[in-house]
């Protein structure tokens, strides 16, 4: 889980997004759309993010469609310590959703 945190965060462009998107699902499961509003992202951004999170098992998803709804996989759960290491390392730790 840290070779894949320190790609989608510290190696790429989007990572201080797609921190604040995991940490936002931390607090509580959301649609993309709620996502959004509560990030004030572009709702296309917060699906690019989101795909990219479902596909490396950092979110899982309940749902189709519209209100399809994110939550934070049972791995990513177990590896919340690592998120904060791997975001204080990239400078990305004062990252809040």
């Amino acid at each position: 889980m840290r070779k894949v945190l320190w790609w989608l965060l510290g190696g790429s462009r989007g990572g201080r997004n797609r921190l604040r998107i995991i940490r936002a699902l931390d607090r509580e499961p959301m649609n993309a759309n709620q996502l959004a509003e509560t990030l004030d992202l572009d709702y296309k951004t917060v699906r690019h993010h989101l795909e990219l999170l479902s596909e490396h098992d950092v979110v899982t998803t309940m749902g189709d469609g519209y209100g399809t709804m994110y939550f934070l996989s049972d791995r990513m759960e177990q590896h919340l310590d690592v998120l904060d290491e791997v975001a204080d390392a990239a400078g990305l730790g004062d990252v809040d959703a």
